[in-house]
């Protein structure tokens, strides 16, 4: 009987840790943060932070989002990239994701536009235009700083082949710094042909459930233990990051993947 019983409350207890962490992976958000070297980066964009969001899929951090606008406010950043996916085609609601561009309107905004967006009729568009985003889609962006500038630019979503890069680069010399945004990481080959600098990307949820050692388990478009499932990756004088999002998709779950916001901070060759 006693061993019975002690059998039964490691079972509870067992039970309770797993959903404990399960719930701790789902609702506690990383902040991780990158540093990336850049040739020919101007003197004024030394140190400039590029704060990269992704894949908010409609969810919730409190109320109008507070707790997420909270941790973003503790953090130094000089622009914001969102790549994507901010509704999901489950849950077309915009407000979760309204919220949270009301609540970065102190830095510039940019967007680019993922399969999401447009599984729902991209309703969402005039919407963040009307909150002064950038919505890049096949286009670029000159962000100066004094007499120095460098390319912020971004492709429509890669994962619906809507992604077209050469339109995106035209009239950009090989030689000025280029940041791209695009929803999916499939791009990242045309990127290393293009030489651009930083591609910062999304839509994996870096697998949502991840194991030890391997990595994602599977992500869209993809199949089974992706190779570009997450984190940073380098080819040339290209990286790319991708960030495993905010939000969920299919279902609400996280396994040794917790949400997060990304900070990338662009320094030059010493």
């Amino acid at each position: 009987m006693g061993a019975k019983r002690l059998s039964r409350r490691s079972f509870i207890l067992g039970g309770i840790a797993t959903l404990s962490y399960l719930y701790f992976d789902l609702h506690s958000i990383a902040v991780k943060r990158y540093t990336i070297k850049i040739s020919k980066l101007p003197a004024e964009f030394q140190g400039f932070t590029i704060l990269h969001l992704t894949d908010l899929h409609s969810k919730e951090y409190g109320d109008s989002q507070r707790d997420l606008i909270e941790l973003i406010n503790r953090q130094q950043f000089d622009a914001v990239a969102i790549t994507g996916d901010l509704v999901d085609k489950s849950n077309s609601s915009m407000k979760p994701a309204i919220s949270l561009v009301k609540g970065l309107q102190s830095k510039p905004i940019f967007f680019v536009p993922g399969n999401h967006e447009w599984w729902t009729n991209y309703q969402i568009k005039s919407s963040l235009e009307d909150q002064g985003v950038h919505i890049l889609e096949n286009g670029h962006f000159k962000y100066n700083i004094g007499n120095s500038h460098i390319w912020i630019m971004g492709v429509d979503d890669p994962y619906l082949g809507r992604d077209q890069l050469d339109r995106a680069i035209a009239g950009v010399s090989d030689s000025e710094p280029k940041v791209l945004l695009a929803h999916a990481p499939n791009i990242f080959s045309k990127a290393i042909n293009c030489k651009i600098d930083l591609l910062l990307a999304g839509h994996t949820h870096g697998g949502q459930v991840r194991l030890p050692l391997v990595g994602a388990v599977a992500v869209p478009g993809q199949g089974l233990f992706p190779e570009l499932d997450y984190g940073q990756f380098t080819a040339g004088s290209t990286n790319m990051i991708i960030n495993g999002g905010l939000g969920e998709s299919v279902l609400p779950i996280r396994v040794y993947n917790r949400p997060e916001i990304v900070l990338i901070t662009l320094v030059s060759f010493p």
